[in-house]
């Protein structure tokens, strides 16, 4: 006989008589609970039957980040190598946009690599634009200053840049600003001032002139397309404005790297031969 579960044996003679049988008239049958969570079962942690969360030490990190901790910081230098060569190729040759190819996750690995490569490869191409400007005319020495120069452009644009423009966002009422994602988009940016600079040495004025234009062209671009969808954001006047602000400051920074690093006829290139007395 089997039913709900339980197969019980019993012995049967042949007129069928159970009288003889080891089953009880008192015999009860109850259903096992065996779902059921014991009373003294341990809850696994963070169970949502508990109602409360998780502890601090079980899943993802449980250390606190502080402003004053290197554990802060290392949180946006925390991207593979592949992941940046990613972002260099969308940059220079923009398929999508490049915040939908941060995937939320920007970093500052990248925009710190590049802007460094572009003031040293300045540094060099400045120099070797002064030294085939002076061939022949005096003794070349090394101007440490366009090194200096080139930190300070560079750094300074990718840095505070960035800020201004967020803290504008956030003026004007726009919910999508994001620091770090600026911050991202100008460092990512600046990587079409490596080639540019690269090639931008020759003593041919008008070709350090296109050279330079192209990567203008280029960046600015880059920099409009990624920002508009966040500037739109704002009413549109307030858009159009700031618009206008980052093509005259970006303007900015392709003239003074062009008078600044490979002009010779410009005011930062004048001879300096100093001026003997009579």
């Amino acid at each position: 006989m089997s039913g709900a579960g339980y197969d019980v044996v019993v012995d049967v003679d042949e007129e069928g008589d159970l009288g003889h049988t080891d089953l009880q008239e008192d015999l009860e049958f109850h259903s096992s609970n065996f779902t059921d969570t014991a009373p003294n079962a341990r809850k696994l942690p963070g169970n949502s039957s508990s109602g409360l969360p998780a502890p601090a030490t079980s899943g993802g990190s449980s250390s606190k980040r502080f402003l004053w901790t290197l554990s802060f910081y290392a949180q946006f230098f925390d991207v593979d190598t592949s992941s940046v060569l990613s972002r260099c190729w969308a940059a220079l040759y923009p398929r999508a946009n490049f915040l939908d190819v941060l995937e939320g996750n920007p970093d500052l690995y990248g925009p710190f690599w590049i802007a460094t490569t572009v003031v040293f490869i300045l540094f060099i191409g400045g120099t070797i634009s002064q030294y085939l400007a002076e061939t022949g005319k005096q003794a070349f020495a090394y101007d440490f200053t366009l090194l200096s120069g080139a930190a300070g452009l560079i750094y300074g644009y990718t840095l505070f840049i960035p800020i201004i423009l967020f803290l504008a966002l956030k003026y004007f009422g726009s919910e999508s600003a994001n620091l770090l994602e600026c911050w991202a988009l100008y460092g990512y940016s600046n990587l079409i001032w490596i080639p540019v600079a690269l090639i931008s040495w020759s003593p041919i004025t008008i070709l350090n002139l296109v050279f330079v234009g192209v990567g203008f062209g280029l960046s600015v671009a880059f920099l409009l397309r990624n920002l508009y969808p966040v500037l739109s954001a704002t009413d549109k006047q307030t858009s159009k404005v700031l618009l206008v602000l980052v093509v005259v400051l970006h303007a900015a920074l392709a003239v003074a790297i062009k008078v600044l690093f490979f002009a010779h006829n410009s005011p930062a290139a004048k001879d300096k031969t100093p001026e003997t007395g009579s």
